[in-house]
């Protein structure tokens, strides 16, 4: 039976809460709250609908800190622009990096420990700073994400999976999503900052829907088989982004 959706606003004693309902064939009432601040539940179709309320309800403290906390997070992000200048942080595979700008003759960016280490020219053209530390966490992307999907590909290869094409592009509503007929597997640029198992789960998950294009128990099977702590790491995910 095919699932349906519908908006739901529940009045709280600390504030009102809106939530998408997902009817579907789920075992128990799932909550999930996204960084964009939506909140997400799914529950089977013989669940009352004032037992999901209720559910609201009573996770209403959780969930209200959170939307705060992932709203003071896109707050850091859009509203500070960085000015790349020494003492900025990245978040690349789930470790915090501290950028240092140094001028030099020849210009480079590179890792050096915990630091983004940021050569230039000239220390105060923000926009060629810019320029720089976008190609090259454009290229650091690409590298690493590639070398997790190289790694993981020989696990599905008795499956007579093909060897995907990768496209990295910003995503708001999901971590990865695949085209199988094209042999396309597409990751959310923003993976970078989560730690590598977290990586791993989510090419993992792309790649078992060259198999099974849709989240039946078969597919899941295949998750499980392949990566038997998927359900670990999917949590792992979460918390982290």
């Amino acid at each position: 039976m095919s699932k349906t959706e519908e908006q739901r606003i529940v009045h709280c004693e600390n504030g009102d809460i809106q939530y998408r309902l997902i009817r579907k064939q789920v075992k128990n009432v799932n909550l999930r709250i996204k960084p964009d601040g939506r909140v997400l539940v799914s529950a089977n179709r013989r669940v009352p609908i004032r037992f999901i309320d209720g559910f609201i309800v009573q996770k209403q403290n959780y969930i209200l800190s959170a939307i705060a906390r992932y709203a003071e997070k896109r707050s850091m992000i859009e509203d500070i622009p960085k000015q790349y200048v020494s003492g900025e942080s990245y978040e690349l595979l789930g470790r915090r990096f501290t950028l240092k700008v140094e001028e030099a003759k020849a210009e480079d960016v590179y890792i050096d420990g915990d630091a983004i280490v940021l050569k230039v020219k000239n220390k105060e053209d923000v926009r060629h700073k810019e320029t720089m530390m976008s190609k090259w966490l454009k290229k650091y992307q690409t590298e690493v994400f590639k070398g997790l999907i190289h790694e993981k590909y020989e696990l599905f290869q008795g499956y007579g999976v093909p060897y995907p094409e990768l496209k990295v592009r910003h995503m708001t509503a999901s971590w990865g999503s695949c085209q199988p007929k094209k042999g396309v597997i597409t990751l959310n640029s923003r993976l970078i900052a989560a730690p590598k198992t977290c990586i791993e789960y989510v090419i993992v998950h792309e790649f078992a829907h060259f198999i099974h294009p849709n989240h039946s128990r078969q597919f899941w099977d295949v998750v499980a088989m392949i990566m038997p702590d998927w359900k670990e790491r999917k949590a792992e995910l979460r918390k982290q982004l």
